[in-house]
């Protein structure tokens, strides 16, 4: 059962395979094996494609709801949600990774020492399914509506230059100076979750609101590097404050724009629906929760 519907998630018997750890031979037979034994076809298999037939497609729904009540059986007889343990594939963002997560991470061994973490670092656009990931924290609107999202923080946002910078191109008084034309540049953010666009920054102060594009001679896809770049002198950078704190007390950067406000960035840990939440993913969730909350990302 387990196979078949790692089958039906990936849409293929080596994909499904390699998610469970056995050959795709195995994967194989143990979904003719349940064919064999419900006597129903529940795959058609083609060259190209695996796809769901009507009685297959039936059978997934209630798979999925028997195969999520058997592991709160043998939780609640095991004592696995009381003290979870496992593998946990996680993934986030650079920034948040090193400012937030990675400093936390003993706490966390601390509550939970039988539970694995397999931390991937990066804003890359993960496939939750073929990556077999629990799940992936994100900054910004999720819009795969397949993932069930809940909000971790909304994080302020603002904008920042080096002191070096503002000594040769001097300080901006109106977003208008950061524009193509204008007599700022910007360090752009090249979001792969945007198709590798740089995305256009939203200003307001009272009544006025205005849309930048932005002048940048560096895009980078990586939050560590674009900070860096800032820190460097190569631009102005409009970020989420928690990632300046540090460096504004070292002097390195300096808030530029203050009395501009920017729509805040929510920033989520999303998991996959119709699964059933582990008790391992649970208690990671939960004591995110906790680390944002004590860190008061949003401020």
């Amino acid at each position: 059962m387990q196979a078949f519907v790692r089958v039906v998630e990936t849409g293929s018997f080596t994909r499904a395979a390699e998610s469970l750890r056995i050959s795709r031979t195995s994967a194989t037979q143990l979904v003719q094996r349940l064919e064999q034994r419900l006597r129903v076809r529940l795959l058609n298999r083609t060259t190209r494609r695996v796809a769901l037939t009507s009685e297959g497609a039936l059978f997934y729904e209630r798979a999925l709801r028997l195969l999520a009540d058997m592991a709160e059986a043998e939780a609640s007889v095991a004592g696995v949600a009381a003290a979870p343990g496992g593998r946990l594939r996680v993934d986030v963002p650079s920034p948040f990774a090193r400012l937030v997560l990675v400093p936390a991470l003993p706490d966390f061994h601390a509550r939970y020492p039988d539970l694995r973490l397999e931390l991937g670092v990066s804003d890359r656009v993960v496939d939750l399914v073929d990556d077999n990931v629990d799940c992936v924290v994100r900054g910004g609107v999720l819009v795969d509506q397949s993932l069930v999202a809940r909000k971790l923080v909304d994080l302020r946002m603002a904008s920042y230059a080096a002191p070096a910078y503002l000594a040769r191109a001097g300080m901006p008084v109106h977003p208008r100076e950061l524009s193509e034309d204008g007599a700022h540049r910007l360090v752009a953010f090249q979001s792969m979750r945007s198709g590798s666009q740089v995305l256009p920054l939203d200003m307001q102060r009272g009544g006025e609101r205005v849309q930048v594009r932005g002048h940048h001679l560096l895009a980078v896809d990586d939050g560590n590097a674009y900070v860096a770049a800032g820190v460097a002198g190569l631009g102005v950078l409009c970020m989420p404050a928690y990632l300046a704190r540090g460096h504004l007390e070292a002097g390195e950067l300096v808030e530029v724009l203050a009395d501009w406000r920017m729509d805040a960035l929510p920033l989520s840990v999303a998991y996959r629906p119709n699964r059933h939440v582990s008790a391992r993913l649970r208690v990671f969730i939960d004591w995110l929760l906790d680390v944002v909350a004590t860190q008061r990302l949003d401020a």
